[in-house]
């Protein structure tokens, strides 16, 4: 079967370059699942997981970025991006319950669209641990 190659790439390197029969992500403007010969394309991506299927699928949490498209080739650059080996579980649950502490809370001070993605990366990151 025909494959993509896949690059993930972040500010402090490389997270995985491989070949994989499909990518799928959530972009801002929603789902997007790309096949090799797929047409070029640049999209906005969410805190998501991108999932990569092929003979070895894996699931990665991505923290935002950008997706780009060309018919062999699909490079992925994003904020942060995380294998599930990579995740803390107890650290990622910690976050989650700091960020929904800092939701209920309601005080002025409390950037809450801060505590809102910090809730969304926290859920992505348990999310990914949890359906390897």
């Amino acid at each position: 079967m025909n494959t993509l190659t896949v690059s993930v790439v972040t500010p402090d390197g490389p997270v995985l370059e491989d070949s994989f029969e499909m990518v799928s992500c959530k972009a801002e403007s929603g789902e997007l699942g790309v096949l090799p010969g797929h047409i070029p394309l640049v999209a906005p991506l969410s805190i998501s997981a991108v999932r990569l299927k092929g003979e070895n699928p894996q699931r990665i949490a991505l923290s935002g970025g950008f997706l780009e498209v060309r018919p062999d080739k699909v490079t992925i650059l994003a904020q942060s991006a995380e294998r599930p080996d990579d995740i803390d579980i107890e650290r990622a649950r910690a976050a989650k319950e700091r960020a929904e502490r800092r939701l209920q809370a309601k005080q002025d001070e409390i950037d809450f669209r801060r505590a809102e993605l910090a809730l969304k990366r926290a859920l992505n990151r348990i999310d990914v641990i949890e359906n390897k």
